[in-house]
């Protein structure tokens, strides 16, 4: 009997889609028992929009997940890490498979410690053949990631070094110039609040001292921005 998965492909390179798509089908066509019902989106707000739309009718049982995407309108989704906390949420059995093209350590450490994905690639790591087998792995319920990642964990870089939904936020609406006052709108902290969470993020990247422009450039020299 022929198994069929719900898929959500979120990636903002149209030729990266069709490879994407066209792995898939190459899986389904040698398989001959997995179907795909794909559903392809370029941006959060697409991406939100077929998740809602899979809470009313059949959920997602894997996502492809691309993590630097354009962002929502409202700007409650800065990234695929956000989508991927949704997806989460929404669908606690989902296998995700998250494919990105950054390689600082302190980005992809944050994306395995909130996301803890199935899959885990860097684009550089990896082209058509061993994708195919990587998520013929995943979906065979075998974590899959590539050499790049698993660089990473062998070298017990992996540590304590998190930054939460809030956190993120709180980097981007200063890297666009917010101050104290709208942050407490923005994020609906406090004041208190919103200046710990600064202290702590400016001890996780190693700020000694400096104002918050010292913050929004460590934050996107690691790929936060």
């Amino acid at each position: 009997m022929t198994k069929k998965h719900k898929v959500l492909i979120v990636e903002d390179e149209p030729l990266l889609i069709g490879v994407l798509e066209n792995v898939l089908k190459t899986i389904s066509l040698s398989n001959g028992l997995i179907d795909f019902e794909i559903t392809s989106v370029t941006n959060c707000d697409d991406a939100t929009f077929e998740i809602r739309k899979a809470v009313n009718t059949t959920p997602f049982d894997f996502v492809l997940l691309d993590i630097s995407i354009p962002t929502s309108t409202d700007k409650s989704m800065l990234s695929g890490e956000d989508l991927g906390v949704t997806l989460r949420d929404y669908f606690p059995k989902v296998k995700i498979m998250v494919l990105t093209h950054h390689s600082d350590n302190y980005r992809l450490n944050s994306i395995l410690k909130s996301l803890n994905p199935e899959g885990f690639i860097i684009k550089s790591d990896i082209d058509f053949k061993p994708l195919v087998i990587a998520i013929e792995t995943v979906l065979s319920d075998t974590p899959f990631y590539s050499k790049g990642i698993l660089q990473l964990m062998r070298k017990h870089i992996i540590n304590d070094f998190f930054l939460d939904t809030i956190d993120r936020q709180l980097i981007y609406q200063i890297s666009k110039g917010a101050k104290t006052k709208d942050l407490i709108d923005a994020i609906n902290l406090s004041k208190s609040a919103i200046e710990l969470r600064k202290r702590n993020l400016k001890m996780i990247f190693g700020i000694e001292e400096g104002n918050d422009r010292k913050l929004i450039l460590k934050a996107e020299q690691h790929g936060f921005i």
